[in-house]
């Protein structure tokens, strides 16, 4: 930091994000970003460390800055006192675009399915590292109660839970590893579906539907922002809860009229209010405001 003389240091993450304000301790305007909260991903006593580190790293940061406003009430509630704004999430939206029937047919021809998978069988692919966040787990104990016949699940990504949840897999599930560019998995996808435990707001709900895919979420912080309004009913889960999220893909998968309606929407949706340039231009903002320039009118912020 001392050689690079920043103006802004914007420190990431749990670890890095404490060890960052930590080294600065207020010398240089700070902006911590959490990307969900480092207490929630563990229990008792580390819980209670973990969010105690949390409020010592807080008085070194000028403002944390989350991805959704329940992101942000989480911390507000767990005792975190900060200046807090809120940014959601952005995407590429020039990168992540709608796909054709012909452009869906292309990708499942392409993509490492079984030879003997039937091409226009009703495909599930979910997006994530294999780790308990993710909840890859909870999806594979759903996916033996899903009542749709000849419909296969790919998970996309890879992690240190893949050997368990291959052995743990039934029969056509599908490991596909680290992808380095998912969109072909999201063309060629029926459903996307995330079990998380614990977000700030993922991105891989909003990738998909800015290619035209309905989403199923399990209702972690910012799920219920990244949808839109009325959505609830047909897109979101409990966490841990296998059995409604059977349920709840069953629904998706087996009514095409239903399929296409959340997808429109969700499209509209995630063009109108997940541009990344937006994201940027708003924590630029941000970073004019602490360096005590002005900020620009188009910004937008919820600040607490």
């Amino acid at each position: 930091v001392r050689a690079s003389r920043p103006h802004v240091v914007h420190a990431h993450s749990a670890k890095a994000g404490l060890a960052g304000r930590v080294a600065v301790r207020g010398r240089v305007p700070t902006v911590f970003q959490p990307h969900a909260w480092s207490f929630e991903a563990v229990d008792g006593r580390t819980s209670a460390l973990a969010l105690g580190w949390e409020r010592f790293g807080a008085r070194w940061a000028d403002h944390i800055l989350c991805v959704s406003e329940s992101e942000r009430r989480t911390g507000q509630e767990a005792g975190i006192a900060a200046r807090w704004s809120v940014v959601h999430n952005g995407i590429d939206l020039d990168r992540f675009r709608p796909g054709s029937r012909a452009d869906r047919d292309g990708a499942r021809a392409l993509l490492p399915l079984p030879r003997d998978a039937d091409r226009d069988a009703p495909l599930v692919v979910c997006v994530g590292r294999l780790t308990r966040q993710k909840g890859q787990d909870v999806l594979l104990r759903a996916w033996r109660r899903t009542a749709v016949p000849g419909a296969r699940l790919v998970l996309v990504g890879d992690g240190p839970d893949r050997k368990a949840l291959e052995e743990a897999a039934p029969p056509g599930v599908l490991f596909t590893g680290a992808c380095a560019d998912v969109r072909p998995w999201l063309h060629a996808a029926d459903v996307l579906v995330l079990p998380s435990r614990w977000e700030g707001m993922a991105l891989a709900p909003l990738e998909a539907m800015a290619c035209g895919r309905p989403v199923l979420l399990t209702d972690v912080n910012g799920a219920r922002e990244s949808l839109p309004p009325g959505h609830e009913e047909h897109c979101l889960v409990p966490p841990e809860d296998p059995a409604a999220l059977a349920r709840a893909l069953t629904a998706l998968l087996t009514d095409h009229a239903l399929r296409e309606a959340v997808s429109r929407r969700g499209l509209r949706h995630t063009r109108t209010a997940f541009d990344v340039r937006r994201t940027a231009g708003a924590i630029a903002g941000l970073y004019q405001e602490l360096v005590g320039t002005s900020a620009p009118t188009t910004r937008k912020r919820t600040e607490r």
